[in-house]
């Protein structure tokens, strides 16, 4: 057992052994080597047990991260995956934030522009882009040049939308193509917090079927998430057999499918600027004000 004593010469305190049954047979040396033993045992499990992830991103220097598996999701677009430095280490990015990437054109001239991953922090050991990749786009080029192996340049967390679980009873999310990947980040959010009870309502337009990103998770949402999560697409070129939207959204898709215009609501739209300039004037028309409307 042991009994603390202060030194009254320096002010610190000693360790005295007080003889016990089953110390008596015991050498100092060894029972000493025993107590230290289970103080650094406790340390360690104190350390693993408390101490915070170290997040990767770094807000105002660019970090390299490496692409480990590329997934061709349409004839455009793909989805990326890029490994953090451990298997445990996550990116450190809050849910409504995006980071930005740098690449170089078909020029080689450097080009920056923000992306969402659909993963959150709670994908530890890599984090996910799903980028639509269109022929004259810049950046576009440099992650259809990309191939496993290589790396990417990303800086964050950047972004105006904080979200903060309860600031709004509903969300209205009007999307269009690559748009979806806020939405879709700030939905898995949402959802997987058991604590969360905000309710989502999306509605995501396209071209065509193919183009619907993320179909696959978006559908088993509104099918985990009864009364949680609805979503509605829209096509502008839908197939034969199609019982969604079809065209643009409109404002009577919004008025049929989003939450009326109230105090503790929100409606949130991303999408390309034309579209993302009409949605602003058919929520206008529509009763919500600025408080209630975001654009990514």
């Amino acid at each position: 057992m042991l009994k603390l004593a202060q030194n009254s010469t320096y002010g610190f305190f000693k360790m005295d052994f007080i003889q016990l049954p089953i110390t008596e047979n015991l050498q100092p040396k060894l029972v000493g080597i025993a107590v230290a033993l289970a103080v650094l045992g406790i340390t360690v499990a104190y350390i693993y047990f408390h101490k915070k992830p170290k997040v990767c991103l770094d807000p105002k220097n660019f970090k390299e991260f490496q692409l480990v598996q590329r997934t061709q999701l349409n004839h455009n677009t793909a989805k990326f995956r890029f490994a953090l430095p451990t298997p445990t280490s996550v990116l450190g990015l809050p849910v409504g934030k995006h980071v930005v990437c740098r690449g170089r054109d078909w020029f080689g001239e450097e080009v920056v522009r923000p992306y969402t991953p659909v993963t959150l922090d709670s994908d530890v050991g890599y984090f996910e882009l799903v980028v639509k990749m269109y022929p004259k786009g810049r950046m576009s080029h440099h992650f259809r040049e990309m191939q496993e192996g290589d790396y990417l340049s990303v800086k964050g967390p950047k972004g105006r939308f904080n979200y903060k679980r309860g600031q709004a009873r509903e969300f209205g999310m009007l999307a269009g193509g690559t748009g979806i990947t806020p939405m879709f980040q700030l939905t898995r959010g949402i959802l997987e917090n058991p604590k969360d009870k905000t309710i989502i309502h999306l509605i995501f337009a396209n071209v065509t079927l193919q183009d619907i990103l993320l179909k696959e998770e978006l559908d088993g949402f509104a099918s985990n998430f009864p009364g949680r999560f609805t979503v509605y697409y829209v096509l502008s070129q839908p197939p034969a057999a199609w019982n969604g939207g079809v065209g643009h959204i409109s404002k009577e898709m919004i008025a049929s499918h989003c939450p009326a215009p109230a105090p503790d609501i929100q409606i949130l739209r991303c999408g390309p600027p034309g579209m993302n300039k009409a949605m602003a004037d058919h929520l206008t028309a529509l009763g919500y004000t600025s408080k209630m409307q975001f654009e990514f």
